[in-house]
């Protein structure tokens, strides 16, 4: 009869090592020697300087803190997996550490007398025992490890690209501005500007005879040397210098560099003999470098289409993937990542008034809302905004909310094609929900306050992370005002948003295992988002509002201020905005890993040090949400 016991400890430890180095049947063997011990939160395993036992302890559920005996220092947490209490086996010698329960937890005891031998045969095994006697951190987010954020010492190479960029072909503009020989040089400066490029060709019975760029206007018009009436043919470039469509980026370079030209003009075969095919720009090839941010933000500026936006994107994400690979500190991509995000909207609202029928009837602001509003929408999520307009007469105002209410339909398809989602609860500024007038943006927001039932507080958790992205500020600092004046005269809002932070769900289950989604379509995966990044922002921002603090909106700098206004909190408060920080540098990697919103986890995808490491914030996520429970009574809320 098959001992099931020993069958499923085997079937445990032969996901990690040193145990994946033996044999099935070696495997087997030793388990069935193995001793399951229960403790208790807090109770001993070993004591410091005690005498070795004749096992040493892999930790099945739970954890167990290693410690110097009479510190409340934690050296280091085992977690699932870990091995511990094996060195002084081998080394003939009393335990340095204490171990304890850090939490209820589940221990193997694997006897020595029937490992060593074992480990004696194996060489893989050795090599672990040797490795093992390397100390390592604990936790990343103590003071002591400020800054070592989550993944940093993950393989950049697991992200990099085979492809040799600079060998693939190169995108050119294919919408040609031309002009005759005897164009007047005002008319052709005037078409330039209302195209918005920095060239014009020039062209006899549709074949390229000469180009004119902004720099022959100012060299040879601006300084005086030919008049503003002169012809295209006094001022252009020729012969025009002509290469084949089908350029690589390498290619494009060098033909820049060898002729000191800043435009390429590619014909059908490369000859000023076949039509052109397109003109290739100096910033195009910047453009395709890809690496600068500030390259990158003139070509989101100088975009008329949300197509053009839509390929600057996947720049943008090059980026951000870049950054990650050479660990660039997580605050400052979010600081670039969000800028280029706010100034591609900002483009989209220009485009779309553009469009328009008429000019905006009154002053307006565009704010971004969510994850957008914190500056922490790092990937292409879904969008979440709202439009305030000035307020008008009362017999203006539903012709007025029609305009915006079209406005806001145009940005959003277009904020759509460049590659944010739209709004699965449609909380956007298309919805008549989300489109008003100051006035009732303040009645709406105090009936949210005073009236805070469920719907309420999520709708103000979204909305009070609100950034202007595009329009008068002054409109959104007013509302400003009258959401803090509304809050400091019903502080029990504070309770209710208490209350709705603590609603999402644990982390962890009862030995600290991940709890995953029991059906639908992410059944059995992790909810990064809502289990584990959810609770740390909704914790930032009860607690920065009741402190009226109202010019900070990124989680991490929530709580950095609030470690300068509650120094008696500050280690926690500190651990929040580095566990903030680390898990959506996870969230980031995992999307950009499996083109995602990285928000749903495949456990079994990843190895132990990522499991080890993101359960590792899972204290920090409790340790704050008991905070804000005792301190805006949310018990006494629910009696």
């Amino acid at each position: 009869m098959k001992n099931t016991i020993s069958e499923r400890i085997a079937d445990f430890l032969k996901s990690y090592p040193p145990f994946n180095a033996m044999e099935s049947k070696q495997l087997e063997q030793l388990s069935i020697e193995v001793t399951i011990i229960h403790k208790e939160t807090n109770t001993v395993v070993f004591s410091q300087g005690e005498s070795p036992h004749d096992n040493f302890y892999v930790v099945n559920k739970g954890a167990v803190a290693l410690s110097k005996s009479g510190s409340s220092q934690i050296l280091d947490i085992c977690d699932e997996g870990d091995v511990f209490g094996l060195r002084p086996l081998l080394a003939n010698e009393s335990y340095k550490l204490e171990a304890k329960a850090y939490e209820e937890t589940i221990l193997y005891a694997i006897p020595i007398k029937d490992f060593k031998p074992l480990a004696l045969e194996n060489k893989r095994i050795g090599n672990f025992l040797i490795e093992s006697f390397a100390s390592n951190t604990g936790n990343p987010y103590s003071i002591k490890h400020r800054g070592k954020l989550y993944g940093d010492n993950i393989d950049s190479n697991q992200y990099s690209s085979d492809k040799m960029l600079d060998l693939q072909p190169i995108k050119y503009s294919t919408k040609l501005i031309t002009c005759k020989e005897g164009t007047q040089v005002k008319t052709i400066a005037n078409k330039m500007t209302k195209h918005n490029v920095g060239c014009m060709l020039v062209v006899r019975e549709d074949l390229p005879v000469g180009i004119i760029t902004d720099k022959d206007i100012r060299k040879k018009v601006a300084t005086g040397l030919y008049p503003i009436t002169a012809s295209a043919q006094s001022i252009m470039s020729s012969p025009i210098i002509t290469y084949p469509k089908g350029l690589t980026l390498a290619q494009s370079q060098m033909a820049m560099m060898k002729s000191d030209i800043s435009h390429l003009v590619l014909t059908e075969d490369g000859t000023t003999d076949s039509k052109v095919a397109g003109i290739l720009s100096k910033h195009d090839i910047m453009v395709a470098v890809g690496n600068n941010p500030a390259v990158l933000l003139r070509a989101i500026k100088r975009a008329s289409k949300a197509k053009r936006l839509r390929s600057i994107r996947h720049g943008i994400m090059n980026l951000l993937q870049g950054y990650l690979e050479q660990n660039i500190p997580l605050g400052l991509v979010s600081k670039i990542i969000s800028e280029l995000n706010d100034a591609s909207t900002k483009q989209v609202v220009k485009i779309a008034l553009s469009k328009m029928e008429k000019e905006p009837p009154v002053k307006f602001t565009w704010l971004s809302m969510g994850s957008q509003g914190r500056g922490e929408q790092l990937l292409n999520t879904d969008q979440d905004n709202a439009i305030i307009f000035e307020d008008v007469p009362k017999e203006n105002l539903e012709v007025t909310r029609s305009y915006f209410l079209k406005l806001g339909e145009r940005i959003s398809k277009m904020l759509n094609t460049i590659g944010f989602e739209y709004c699965p609860a449609d909380m956007m500024a298309s919805n008549l929900s989300w489109c008003h007038s100051l006035s009732e943006w303040k009645d709406v927001t105090r009936h949210w306050i005073h009236n805070p039932g469920p719907d309420e507080i999520l709708l103000s958790s979204i909305f009070f992370d609100y950034n202007v992205t595009f329009g008068d500020k002054a409109l959104a600092d007013e509302l400003s005002q009258s959401i803090f004046d509304s809050v400091q005269g019903y502080p029990l809002f504070f309770t209710h948003l208490a209350s709705g932070a603590l609603q999402n769900p644990s982390p962890s289950g009862f030995f600290r295992d991940f709890l995953v989604e029991q059906d639908g379509e992410h059944k059995d995966f992790f909810d990064l988002k809502l289990r584990a990044l959810m609770p740390i922002i909704d914790a930032a921002r009860v607690l920065i509002l009741s402190h009226s603090i109202k010019s900070i909106n990124n989680t991490a700098e929530r709580y950095e201020k609030l470690a300068e206004l509650e120094p008696n909190n500050k280690e926690l408060y500190l651990a929040c905005s580095y566990a903030s920080k680390a898990l959506l540098k996870f969230r980031t990697r995992q999307g950009l890993l499996h083109n995602d919103s990285g928000r749903y986890i495949a456990l079994d995808k990843l190895n132990k040090e990522e499991k080890i490491k993101l359960k590792r914030t899972f204290k920090t996520v409790k340790e704050i949400q008991s905070l804000i429970e005792v301190r805006f009574q949310v018990k006494n809320l629910l009696r």
